[in-house]
């Protein structure tokens, strides 16, 4: 957690009902207003902090401001009967659109192998890395990733990409492998974080105001903007992942959603589920990606320890804010109970 305002601890059980109260007094209901609030609270538990409770009141601004309706449920426009179809989010809550567009995915691979949903006219998505769990968890190869406003820079020029995050999970019975992450050095969240805290980044991270190269996050955040992961690399990916979803989903570009973070809204979205079972036996897999996880923790590491897999951390970090409560800052708590 990163931030001035003092923090709580919150047990996983009384962070969920406050959020699920604050989701229905936003107007979000039912079996849908169960599903927001619990993708808010599982990515604070599993220390995703920055889209998880601290996000709820942007979002909570979202609603009130007219960029999410709450009302909305995505809606199917091309493709039916194949293994990718369309579909138009109607600017819907983003974590619900995104969560339906897994499992729609999902549906389809179980019926041809492969399934793939293109999501146009949504909102943001929070944790990304919810979409990689809900499908390993159920036995799914999974991969997806979202457009975003243009924020970041492949060599210092004036942002033209977002940082589009991309998702890759895949199953094991001993610990899921899910790589969450943005295509920039740091995302916005965390970039956000060493800011307030007053600290340097680790490394060089992104960009000032005039395009220099920096590892001062406060002069990033305030007036700069991030650098791509591998440079003009990272700058490539990220425009050919929002060409794809743009295309596939019939849905606006990262050029076309603007530049106020504000006013952020009308994202594209991709997501692809691939059923295992349709080419493999569970133990042969099972064999492969054991071995690659022992090769990792065999290997020297620089940095003292053992190499971790992504998605091992979140495990960690989940029993741990399970055992002593959800940090949410102090400030944050007290306005999701006031939610009207």
């Amino acid at each position: 957690m990163s931030s001035s305002s003092p923090e709580v601890r919150v047990p996983f059980d009384d962070a969920y009902r406050a959020v699920r109260d604050a989701v229905g007094r936003l107007g979000i209901t039912g079996e849908r207003g169960d599903r927001c609030a619990r993708l808010f609270v599982e990515a604070t538990r599993d220390g995703v902090y920055s889209h998880g409770v601290e996000r709820f009141p942007v979002f909570a601004r979202s609603v009130r401001s007219g960029l999410v309706d709450v009302a909305a449920s995505p809606e199917l426009r091309a493709g039916s009967g194949t293994a990718i179809e369309r579909w138009d989010g109607r600017r819907g809550p983003g974590n619900l659109n995104a969560w339906f567009a897994m499992d729609r995915a999902m549906a389809l691979a179980r019926e041809h192998g492969v399934g793939a949903v293109a999501l146009g006219n949504t909102n943001h998505w929070m944790r990304g890395g919810s979409y990689g769990w809900q499908a390993v968890e159920r036995g799914f190869l999974a991969l997806c990733w979202s457009n975003t406003l243009p924020n970041t820079s492949g060599a210092g020029e004036p942002p033209v990409v977002g940082n589009n995050p991309l998702v890759v999970g895949l199953p094991r019975a001993a610990g899921p492998l899910v790589l969450d992450m943005a295509l920039s050095q740091f995302s916005v969240g965390v970039m956000t974080g060493y800011a307030q805290r007053g600290e340097r980044l680790p490394l060089p991270g992104g960009f000032d105001a005039s395009g220099a190269l920096t590892d001062d996050a406060a002069a990033v955040v305030s007036g700069g903007y991030g650098a791509a992961i591998g440079r003009w690399k990272g700058f490539a990916l990220a425009v050919v992942l929002d060409a794809w979803a743009a295309m596939l989903s019939g849905g606006r570009a990262t050029h076309e959603l603007g530049t106020d973070p504000a006013q952020e809204s009308g994202q594209t979205q991709f997501f692809l589920a691939v059923d295992p079972d349709a080419v493999s036996a569970p133990g042969e897999r099972e064999r492969m990606v054991d071995g690659i996880v022992a090769a990792l923790k065999a290997a020297p590491s620089t940095a003292g320890g053992e190499l971790r897999y992504p998605g091992e951390g979140t495990v960690r970090t989940r029993a741990e804010n399970l055992d002593h409560g959800l940090p949410i800052r102090r400030e944050t708590w007290d306005l999701i109970r006031s939610v009207e």
